[in-house]
């Protein structure tokens, strides 16, 4: 057994799972109870050391005090055992919580073995999530089982973000250009809030999305099964959630007012310029080639902020997306 599992064992005697203070949230995962024993063992170590310091303080400033202006005082005097001892205990302190700290990092940077593991694909982007399962599922919020070992391959599709779910004590940053890879544990079924913990621009307080834990990997798997957002839905119905799933109103909207990027009331039948000179009867081609490629004709007045969607958004969800602006033009 580690000593962050005995901690987390010690952890969990003190603190049941679902008690919740005005320190720390609830314990959702594995490494939630490491995290704790460690915070509070730190609180009550500062704690004591002020509260001693400070008694003694006042208690020196009381009883060697000056008695009159005239009266002597001694001399300097050493007392090695003493020096050694007040050098040598703080010593000792900040070294173990160094040790925790480190026996807990390298515990959730290493990741459990590939066949002992589920894996998710993370996209981060201003200002959304999208999660990518072994099935080919994309969803706008996490959803995994309790007591399966998760994975995230993480990647940022345009500036800095970071993953962060209090409640797992789970926290990465995301950097464009490189995948960054963390894993947890979860163990008490139920919603949380994840959210971005790195300040990305206007909208970043936004960037929220929501971890769904099922109570076992059944119930996950079928979840995952019948997954389909669509099901049930008209064109029009499936491509504005498309719109807002994707993270599209983050950017745009179909009020006729442009936001970060150009509005797409009217986006289909309409001529618009671009930064090139160039001009174009905008139509369904035009908004397919915007979606998968979307720096190949910028609307004048706009910068090339847009990532692409290939490969995230599949052609139906496309097509969805495009009977919706059509429908939104004729308003």
């Amino acid at each position: 057994m580690t000593l962050l599992n005995m901690n987390m064992l010690l952890a969990s005697a003190a603190l049941p799972q679902d008690k919740k203070d005005i320190w720390m949230p609830e314990q959702a995962s594995t490494f939630a109870p490491g995290v704790d024993w460690l915070f509070y063992g730190i609180l009550y170590v500062c704690i004591f050391f002020f509260v001693l310091i400070t008694a003694l303080t006042l208690f020196f400033v009381v009883k060697y005090h000056r008695k009159s202006p005239t009266q002597e005082t001694g001399g300097p005097t050493h007392n090695w055992f003493l020096e050694i001892t007040w050098c040598a205990i703080p010593l000792a302190i900040v070294g173990w919580m160094w040790f925790e700290g480190f026996r807990g990092f390298m515990e959730m940077r290493t990741n459990p073995k590939s066949g002992d593991a589920m894996r998710v694909i993370v996209n981060a982007q201003k200002w959304s999530w999208d999660f990518t399962y072994s099935n080919g599922a994309v969803t706008p919020d996490l959803h995994v089982p309790a007591g399966a070992k998760v994975v995230l391959s993480m990647n940022s599709l345009d500036v800095l973000h970071a993953f962060y779910v209090n409640t797992f004590r789970a926290k990465m940053d995301i950097v464009p250009g490189r995948i960054n890879e963390m894993w947890f544990e979860p163990n008490l079924p139920g919603e949380y809030w994840l959210q971005c913990a790195e300040y990305c621009g206007d909208e970043h307080s936004r960037m929220r999305a929501k971890v769904y834990v099922y109570e076992d990997q059944a119930a996950f798997d079928a979840w995952l099964e019948s997954y389909d957002p669509y099901k049930g839905l008209e064109p029009i119905a499936a491509g504005k959630l498309v719109f807002e799933s994707k993270g599209c109103t983050q950017c745009h909207n179909v009020t006729g007012v442009n936001g970060i990027g150009p509005s797409l009331k009217g986006a289909i039948g309409r001529e618009r310029a671009f930064t090139d000179g160039s001009k174009l009867v905008t139509d369904a081609n035009y908004i397919r080639e915007s979606v998968l490629d979307p720096k190949a004709k910028i609307v004048e007045g706009f910068e090339p902020v847009m990532p692409s969607y290939k490969g995230r958004m599949a052609d139906k969800e496309i097509n969805f997306l495009i009977e919706y602006l059509l429908d939104a033009s004729k308003n």
